[in-house]
């Protein structure tokens, strides 16, 4: 049975339009569009504003009425008529020169405004570089009422911005994996893709399997280090040397040297991400380490450039545009308190490239084994 529901707040949320014939300075209202659909205005902003209460055989009609009339909401009305902003709030704490080099957030952004669009809220963009600023970041935001939800990113060990949060009454989505018993946040496996990684290079005859991790504070860096250890174990393998590094191209190349620098160097190493990994490629061959003859290596991302360089870089592929997209649609949900539905991520991929090969002296094994 279709309801209708009565007339009420926000019905008459408008964006002027001028459907095909009419004169120029009529205005198509939510009137027309209930008229030519033959239901309340308030079912009409039922539909478009993602609220329960309408049957799928009037909400088609309105979804028709409104297109042949060329109408779509004002945006600026439905946040009076709703009490919110209409906008969504990310801040980035980042080093600038691993921002400027990561392509993970314009991806991510992307992903969010391809479902933001079709909802009519806004994304409020803040870069900040410290931890006092992104304090003052999420306080202004709920002082002000500039968002009406934030995501949270870079999730860390023994993070306190979750409470913060609530506490400001401020509601987040958390991106990333792992978390603890109060974070849930929405991420891939990270530690599948480095557990593949392992195997991978396991199959091609490598016993010493170093890591490159990134800074340990962040729960990710932690979550791929601790999967590159526990698979070596349970391959029965001792742990490889570990560098720690901070996600920038410099770090990267500063860890390959070390480890390369040590007594026993590795022959394959496993980046906790591409940059640094294509870091390490370059470090090595300054050396005369050739990649893969010498030293195989892993990253994590697969960003555009991984395909491009020399050897191709061998990599684990997670799908950030669809992350940000279940994120935004979670997000844009939680603030309209309605059920997000289900977020259904493609899981990771491990993609075999060109810079890993055998250990020398091992016979030839298959990339697929690793799979």
């Amino acid at each position: 049975m279709n309801a209708t529901p009565p007339d009420g707040p926000g019905a008459d949320a408008t964006a002027p339009a001028v459907p095909a014939g009419a004169p120029r300075e009529r205005k198509i209202t939510i009137g027309d569009v209930a008229a030519r659909a033959g239901v309340s205005k308030s079912a009409v902003s039922f539909v478009f504003n993602g609220r329960p209460g309408v049957g799928e055989e009037a909400k088609e009609r309105i979804l028709e009425a409104a297109r042949e009339l060329e109408w779509r909401p004002d945006a600026r009305a439905r946040a009076l008529s709703r009490s919110r902003a209409q906008a969504v709030g990310l801040v980035i704490r980042r080093d600038p020169e691993l921002l400027s080099t990561d392509p993970f957030f314009p991806q991510f952004v992307a992903g969010v405004e391809s479902f933001l669009s079709t909802v009519g809220y806004a994304l409020v963009l803040q870069v900040v570089d410290g931890e006092q600023a992104e304090h003052e970041a999420y306080s202004r935001f709920a002082r002000e009422a500039r968002v009406d939800g934030v995501f949270l990113t870079d999730l860390r060990i023994e993070d306190e911005r979750p409470a913060e949060l609530v506490a400001l009454g401020m509601p987040c989505v958390l991106l990333g994996s792992g978390g603890g018993e109060d974070t849930a946040p929405i991420g891939l496996d990270d530690a599948a893709g480095i557990r593949r990684a392992v195997r991978h290079l396991h199959a091609l005859g490598h016993q010493r399997i170093a890591h490159v991790a990134g800074s340990d504070r962040y729960v990710h860096s932690r979550v791929r280090r601790e999967a590159w250890a526990t698979e070596l174990a349970q391959l029965g393998l001792e742990p490889g040397p570990l560098a720690h590094a901070d996600f920038t191209g410099a770090s990267g190349a500063r860890a390959t040297h070390e480890l390369l620098d040590h007594p026993e160097p590795p022959t394959a190493i496993i980046y906790a991400n591409d940059i640094m990994a294509i870091a390490g490629i370059s470090a090595a061959i300054d050396r005369g380490v050739r990649v893969p003859h010498d030293l195989s290596i892993v990253g994590f991302d697969d960003i555009p450039l991984a395909p491009y360089i020399i050897p191709p870089l061998t990599t684990v592929r997670q799908d950030v545009f669809q992350w940000g997209n279940a994120c935004a649609r979670t997000l844009v949900a939680l603030v309209e308190d309605r059920e997000p539905g289900a977020i259904d991520l493609p899981p990771v991929e491990f993609i075999v490239r060109g810079s890993t090969g055998p250990l020398r002296g091992h016979a030839d094994a298959s990339p697929e084994v690793a799979e």
